[in-house]
């Protein structure tokens, strides 16, 4: 009765069942995983923020496919104020970056095209290309103490049907970035790159360069201020070819209409108040790290090599299956973590944490992994 691109398996896995009975008989959970910013114990600026949405423009509507000319602007500053030169004629503003995979995903492939993702990465990507009747096949990221592309199985996963490569940069949930000569390979191989950095205000990243092959840079509220429910994101666009691809977004965005007025209105000052909110993530993702250092040094338990982002990786003794590890601090010690398979790690055991939990959850959490030992 309904699309094959909802064919999806909805039915709940063993960690959720669990969870769910746990919160039900009002166990307390120790959440190593929370990602919502605005859950995790930050304080936001409320007062500067709603101040920003007291716009009498708010009660037009005067709709701009591209998004409006104040909002673009207002991203050009953002890009300039990190060495980045931007053309406000290079930005399509999008209400998320997912809704930019997939515009992006409707301009450059076709049904049954493919699109190359990296791996271990977020789960999402199979999913936006589904609905757009596109297939993605993995690339794999290697640890050797550092997290790089194997670029050898990329260019063997290369095809007459490979539309474009999506790099996230810093990865999630690896933490790694893309490096300058990683990027000049990428173009080389003559497909357009999309360019995930909703991480990088997290991480030191070189100014960037004028792209030599047709990129997507996407990027959004979401991560730049912790505000994921103001629903603002942005592609830019650039290299070669990149006006006629901004004309045909333009059609698909024409067509939508989805970014609200008031937050392009408010754009400029989310971006000016939100500084501090960006600061505390910055603070509270490096202590924790730094905290989760220190709890496994001479133990059973390798925190990976993490460069930035909101999470890291913990490889745990393959005493236990992930999903055993798992289940067990959940189980038995009231204490939330995800397996390194919900990121489509090649192996195991991982395990990985939400650096963004708080510190009075955090530590607790991470005493209890401890004394599961090994």
């Amino acid at each position: 009765m309904f699309s094959s691109r909802l064919c999806w398996d909805v039915t709940p896995n063993p960690l959720s069942k669990l969870l769910e009975e746990k919160r039900r008989n009002g166990v307390r959970v120790l959440d190593l995983t929370e990602s919502n910013p605005t859950r995790a114990g930050f304080v936001y600026p409320a007062e500067e923020i709603l101040a920003a949405f007291a716009d009498p423009r708010a009660l037009r509507y005067d709709p701009s496919p591209r998004g409006l000319e104040s909002a673009r602007d207002a991203v050009v500053q953002y890009y300039a104020a990190r060495n980045r030169p931007v053309a406000r004629s290079q930005i399509l503003l999008t209400a998320s970056t997912s809704e930019a995979y997939s515009y992006l995903f409707k301009l450059l492939a076709d049904p049954g095209d493919e699109i190359l993702a990296p791996r271990p990465s977020y789960p999402l990507f199979e999913f936006l290309a589904g609905l757009e009747s596109v297939k993605v096949r993995q690339y794999p990221l290697r640890y050797d103490g550092a997290w790089h592309i194997d670029f050898a199985a990329l260019e063997r996963s290369i095809h007459e049907k490979t539309r474009a490569i999506v790099v996230v940069n810093p990865n999630n949930p690896t933490g790694s970035s893309i490096t300058g000569e990683d990027f000049e390979r990428l173009e080389t191989l003559g497909i357009p790159i999309l360019s995930d950095e909703v991480f990088s205000d997290y991480a030191d990243l070189r100014a960037a360069r004028p792209h030599r092959a047709l990129t997507f840079s996407m990027n959004g509220l979401s991560k730049i201020a912790g505000l994921p429910q103001m629903k603002l994101g942005w592609i830019v666009a650039d290299g070669p070819g990149q006006q006629a691809a901004l004309d045909a977004l333009e059609l698909t965005a024409d067509t939508f209409l989805s970014v609200a007025t008031p937050v392009q209105l408010a754009l400029a000052k989310l971006l000016d108040v939100t500084a501090g909110v960006r600061a505390q993530i910055r603070e509270r993702t490096d202590s924790n790290f730094a905290r989760l250092q220190a709890a496994c040094a001479g133990t059973a338990f390798q925190v990976l090599h993490r460069e930035s982002g909101w999470y890291a990786i913990v490889q745990v003794p393959r005493t236990r299956t992930e999903e055993e590890w798992v289940l067990m601090l959940l189980g038995e010690r009231d204490t939330l973590v995800q397996p390194g398979f919900f990121f489509d790690f090649e192996s195991e055991a991982f395990l990985v944490v939400s650096l963004l939990t708080e510190p009075a959850v955090f530590e607790p959490g991470l005493r209890q992994i401890m004394l599961c030992g090994g």
